[in-house]
């Protein structure tokens, strides 16, 4: 199978790889070494949770500095929104990582959730990859350029206000009950659980959101129960 030209995305990305193959192990997922395993490098999950770890700190560092009279709740809750999953893989799709990825042939077909979710974590990985590669300060570079733009519309249309306290105080004042949460289903090998809860007000299922935690699912069927009762911020 012929590799996608990874040298295009680093020009993409303006960035010059002194180790190449950290750029296409970024790329590459655990499931595409399942059929490929002569393949000669890792997966990107190892760099996948450093990038996670520099872009958290980069994106505090940009906040604590940018906002100086914000409290450090609203700061945290800025900070969750800029880099939650749906944020970040469309930060990627945007970069076209879409066309880069190296995935198994049954991954390859996976739309949607699954995804979006492979791309969130493919931008971290990147991430990994630049620091180790460039350091410090050309991740922050690559950070800063494909996320601060979204921050305005985030913060103008609210979108940083946690989905599950906004549905609750919306179910309070015209309901006058307290959402609850199912576990619905958990599916998927350890490494990649996928979790299905419903949302319930009193014995009524308003909406089902997924994601790789509990706490993530329920966060999404928070979203997609405001949007199902029209509750929009």
């Amino acid at each position: 199978m012929e590799l996608p030209d990874f040298a295009q995305f680093a020009r993409l990305i303006n960035a010059s790889f002194k180790n190449k193959d950290l750029l296409v192990q970024a790329f590459t997922h655990r499931s595409y070494l399942n059929e490929n395993q002569s393949f000669g490098l890792g997966h990107n999950e190892r760099l996948e949770f450093l990038g996670d770890a520099v872009l958290e700190l980069v994106i505090t560092e940009y906040l604590y500095s940018e906002y100086p009279h914000k409290q450090e709740g609203e700061l945290t809750s800025y900070r969750a929104a800029l880099v939650n999953t749906i944020s970040i893989s469309e930060a990627a799709r945007e970069l076209h990582m879409d066309n880069f990825l190296l995935l198994s042939r049954g991954e390859a077909k996976d739309t949607g959730r699954a995804r979006q979710s492979i791309l969130a974590n493919t931008f971290e990985s990147v991430i990994g990859a630049i620091y180790l590669d460039q350091g410090y300060q050309s991740a922050k570079e690559f950070i800063l350029a494909q996320l601060v733009p979204k921050l305005e519309g985030i913060v103008k249309k609210q979108l940083w206000r946690d989905s599950k306290s906004f549905f609750q105080e919306k179910a309070q004042e015209f309901d006058g009950i307290t959402p609850s949460y199912q576990l619905l289903s958990e599916t998927g090998p350890d490494h990649e659980k996928q979790f299905t809860v419903g949302l319930f007000i009193g014995n009524k299922k308003v909406a089902e959101g997924n994601g790789h935690s509990k706490q993530e699912a329920e966060q999404d069927a928070a979203e997609r129960g405001l949007t199902a009762r029209g509750w929009g911020r």
